[in-house]
């Protein structure tokens, strides 16, 4: 078996080389880029789709349910997914990655509802800015602007500081160089295609790090000289909390839910997450991205999806770090990993150096790639549409043109992709860890997660209620967090601000602060009695420039069907029923994953046998099997139509037996489901594929 030489110098001597961790950098992300280039060229000669300001910020509004679950589970994979789960698991042992799983699946499955909710009020909003700016006016919108550009700038930091540090360890490259090189393909694939390459590019991400991850789930549980059975993972977890019980853990064991730090991590979670689902406007990207009829599904299969995600790979990852660490084959052998490398994220990529060698090491650097890469994308787009809709549109060129939107956009992209750059670099001097950044997320942000939410589900929040309840409760958080602090250790450095108890003091004031808050302003000021009719009124981009330039239909560009008011009567009965579903099943669901699952065995401080450890590992891998299936085969099932009817007219276009003209009409009757619909020329009701 290839294994790596043991290094206890953050492997001074790389698994890998400089030269791969460019080549892979460079090399990747500028295949992604190209291959952008070539299926918008595609798309646009054989599916007649243009690239007006609405499709680039909305992919037309009619993704179906798989590539929407594709694109929820690759915008919630960050490197932190990956790499903090795994970290987590280093520290506590199996409940770790339970609660880091269950504790960011919730987020996304109560979100389904958020989601109906807003194609229901506001069909034609780009942002949920617009949402709170259509109910609420100017100071509430800048407020609420506010704490949704400062959830898409941490959750930036975090992916571009995680993966920079990944590479580094890996291959020796420099933290700087992959700090500035890790954005370069992604901005350019985003600026190519918009939100619908960024969804396309998401399936082929999830679908490579699924594969990668199965691989070493078999590896460690089936196939290792050393490990390659539960069975024998076990043991050694046994004898590795002989050597080092963990502190506050039952007996200190790693084969425990019954952790007191591991359950402080858990609340921290839970608060931090629902700040980065419900505040994180690349969310509401997917759920305005998505045909009406398959926001749901789509919210309701990513999630379930994810959840195999961090579950596995930690409790594959984060176990055979603990199993392995006491053998030649780990980096740091004969010491135990430092606390800060813990932090930053260097669990994983050390075991699979330990597992596979420098084929782990490689693994590893595809998986942290696609997860940095495919999450920064979600928020180039996130932040874009922000500061195109939300600034440029609403505050500086209200009678903005689709072209004048597509530019503002595209700068927008550029600008953004140097400054979370720049600012990763500032946050790496100062040594301000992924770890870190994911703790304090949930204090910064969690403030405004509730006035957000009630603006789209309660009639009655007036709009002193959901601006000033953000503001305070940011204060309150600010202030437990610090005093706690101050209180434990008497100084507020790195080390004592980023730990677990000050943590969580501010993220829980964070969070459950605007409760009361909500509750004061509306005994001040009343119960507002809000009709929802603003938030129909927000309009499209302007595309008649773009549309009259390329001899199109501005109906037909919009990749929607024509809207009857018998077509809008229905949709709204659909709507609502999906509402009905999706309130019941995301409460049974979060009940499921947050007590009825985990609690008894917290209670009862239950230490795993090895059977029911082998159980445990063998429904996470069937799990994740089942993910691949629905985000990985399912969206290609679903297109397959239109796949092969696109491969077809290729075929027949290079052998010359006929060629579509370019931009040109399409059969109206092939637009008859939404999740069909793509932009088509005017004029002629009828595809024409000409003969030589």
């Amino acid at each position: 078996m290839d294994h790596a030489p043991s290094n206890p110098d953050h492997m001074a001597n790389a698994a890998l080389g400089q030269g791969v961790g460019y080549g892979i950098v460079l090399g990747l992300g500028g295949a992604f880029a190209l291959g952008m280039i070539l299926v918008t060229y595609i798309l646009r000669r054989y599916n007649r789709e243009v690239q007006t300001s609405e499709m680039f910020n909305t992919a037309g509004r009619t993704v179906k349910s798989g590539l929407v679950a594709s694109a929820v589970v690759s915008s919630w994979t960050w490197a932190a997914t990956l790499l903090q789960s795994t970290g987590v698991c280093y520290r506590y042992g199996v409940s770790g990655p339970f609660w880091y799983a269950s504790g960011a699946t919730v987020q996304i499955l109560l979100f389904a509802t958020l989601a109906i909710e807003l194609k229901r009020r506001a069909p034609n909003a780009h942002t949920y800015l617009e949402i709170i700016k259509a109910r609420y006016g100017t100071f509430a919108h800048i407020v609420f602007l506010v704490f949704g550009l400062a959830t898409n700038i941490l959750v930036s930091l975090m992916l571009i500081v995680g993966g920079s540090a990944t590479v580094n360890a890996l291959t020796g490259m420099h933290t700087i160089a992959a700090i500035y090189l890790l954005p370069v393909g992604v901005v350019a694939y985003t600026l190519v295609g918009g939100l619908k390459a960024t969804i396309l590019t998401d399936w082929a991400h999830t679908f490579i790090l699924l594969i990668i991850l199965i691989v070493f789930a078999l590896t460690a549980y089936a196939s290792h000289d050393v490990l390659g059975s539960p069975s024998a993972v076990y043991d050694l977890l046994v004898q590795a909390a002989a050597r080092h019980p963990v502190e506050g853990n039952k007996n200190g064991s790693y084969l425990t839910m019954q952790s007191r730090e591991g359950a402080i991590f858990f609340v921290i979670n839970i608060v931090g997450n629902f700040g980065t689902v419900f505040l994180d406007n690349g969310y509401y990207n997917k759920a305005i991205a998505a045909s009406p009829v398959h926001a749901l599904p789509g919210y309701l299969l990513g999630g379930l999806s994810w959840f195999a995600i961090p579950w596995l790979t930690a409790t594959t990852m984060g176990l055979t770090a603990l199993a392995m660490e006491n053998t030649p084959w780990f980096p740091t052998y004969p010491n135990r990993m430092a606390d800060a490398d813990v932090s930053a994220g260097l669990v994983l990529p050390y075991a699979a150096v330990a597992l596979l060698g420098k084929g782990g090491a490689i693994g590893t650097l595809l998986i942290v790639f696609m997860a940095v890469t495919s999450a920064t994308s979600s928020q180039l787009i996130a932040v874009s549409t922000i500061c195109t809709y939300d600034l440029y549109r609403t505050y500086f060129n209200p009678a903005a043109s689709g072209r004048r939107l597509i530019y503002m956009s595209h700068a927008v992209v550029v600008g953004y992709g140097v400054f979370i750059a720049t600012f990763s670099v500032g946050l790496w001097y100062a040594g301000i860890s992924m770890g870190y950044l994911y703790l304090l997320m949930g204090v910064i942000i969690s403030a405004a997660v509730l006035p957000a939410t009630l603006a789209l589900i309660w009639a009655g929040q007036n709009k002193w209620a959901a601006s000033l309840s953000p503001i305070l409760g940011l204060a309150c958080a600010l202030v437990a967090w610090l005093v706690t602090a101050k209180k434990e250790c008497g100084r507020l450095d790195v080390a004592c601000t980023g730990s677990n108890n000050p943590m969580l003091a501010g993220n829980v004031a964070a969070l459950l602060s605007p409760v009361v808050l909500v509750a004061i302003f509306t005994l001040i000021f009343g119960i507002d009695k809000y009709d929802w009719k603003s938030m129909m009124d927000i309009r499209r981009g302007d595309d008649n420039e773009l549309a009259d330039g390329a001899g199109l239909d501005l109906e037909e560009v919009h990749g929607v069907r024509s809207e009857t008011h018998a077509n809008q009567e229905e949709e709204l009965k659909n709507l609502q029923r999906a509402s009905k579903i999706s309130k019941t099943a995301t409460i049974i669901m979060t009940l499921a994953f947050l007590i009825l699952w985990p609690m008894p065995m917290y209670g009862t401080g239950y230490i795993f046998s090895k059977p029911f450890f082998t159980g445990w590992v063998t429904v996470g891998i069937i799990w994740i099997s089942c993910s691949f299936i629905g985000v990985g085969l399912f969206p290609v099932f679903e297109s397959r139509k239109t796949l092969a009817k696109t491969v077809k007219s290729i075929y027949l276009d290079i052998t010359g037996k006929s060629h579509p003209k370019t931009i040109q009409a399409q059969v109206l009757e092939e637009q008859q489901t939404p999740g069909d619909a793509t932009p088509t020329e005017k004029s002629i009701a009828k595809q024409v594929v000409e003969p030589e």
